[in-house]
């Protein structure tokens, strides 16, 4: 598949194989131990081994979550990151992690929703290719295999309504709305001839309007040649697809929606097609 950024080389992780050793960290504040522990054992039962950061149930200072994510970074024994928590504080850390290692000795970074903004971060300044999503039934064949991932409409997603026709390629980069617009003017990487993933937890109606305004009117999303469209959960109240529909139209590029991201694991940061008439995403492995 030809990508959109074809002047950019990915900086893909190697792939997971049984006996590797992987990283629980809390970027977004600390999670509840049953959390670590139900996470900890779907990686052992793929055959990972698995340990925790030093302030993984308790990172509530911003230098400890730097420091657990950025000893994985450094230590080669481990292959991937794994975020836990769901707090709303990652965005605090975007800025401090070691940028410079991630991009000479990539290291698999997982993560979902709030981790969107540390997913941009590691593209904007290092190139690195991630995992969008949390480890569950899809997880092996993404962080596993080095075939593409397809990933179709569900036509039952209240989103489904928002696909136009048309195919587009580009890098697939976003997730979480609401980090997409955090992130701008500072780790949000240029959007032109990006794909641009979409999705959003308990957001209202004006602030849904207001961060695509924003985006749309700073020229963010300037060059963007699709939009890819997952659940807006909690949203509103109001018409959330009507809204979505006046703010992303006049991109006049092909929308995919009804995409069920959040509801398994998809790499981010690589090429990927969108095929708004088929009702599919071939997304390229974030791992080599």
């Amino acid at each position: 598949m030809q990508s959109a950024y074809e002047y950019v080389d990915v900086v893909r992780p190697p792939r997971l194989r049984a006996g590797d050793h992987v990283r629980l960290v809390a970027p977004t504040g600390a999670p509840d131990g049953a959390e670590i522990e139900r996470v900890g054992q779907v990686l052992k039962n793929l055959g990972l081994e698995v340990s925790a950061g030093r302030h993984a149930l308790d990172a509530l200072d911003t230098g400890d979550r730097v420091q657990d994510i950025d000893r994985a970074l450094r230590d080669l024994s481990i292959k991937a990151i794994i975020a836990v928590g769901a707090g709303t504080d990652a965005h605090r850390i975007a800025d401090d992690l070691d940028f410079t290692t991630a991009a000479h000795l990539p290291t698999l970074l997982v993560g979902f929703r709030e981790c969107t903004i540390l997913h941009l971060a590691f593209w904007e300044r290092a190139g690195l290719a991630g995992i969008y999503g949390v480890p569950d039934s899809s997880f092996p064949a993404v962080a596993f295999g080095t075939e593409p991932v397809v990933v179709r409409s569900d036509p039952d997603s209240h989103t489904a309504e928002l696909t136009t026709r048309g195919r587009a390629t580009g890098v697939l980069l976003g997730g979480d709305q609401e980090q997409i617009a955090t992130a701008a003017g500072w780790v949000l990487p240029s959007l032109h001839g990006a794909i641009l993933l979409l999705e959003a937890y308990g957001l209202r109606l004006e602030q849904i309007d207001r961060q695509l305004t924003m985006l749309q009117r700073t020229g963010r999303l300037q060059g963007v040649r699709g939009v890819a469209v997952g659940r807006y959960v909690e949203c509103g109240p109001g018409d959330v697809l009507r809204v979505l529909r006046d703010r992303l139209a006049p991109l006049g590029v092909p929308i995919l929606g009804g995409v069920p991201i959040g509801q398994g694991a998809i790499p981010v940061g690589t090429p990927a097609m969108l095929d708004a008439d088929s009702g599919t995403l071939t997304i390229e492995p974030a791992v080599s």
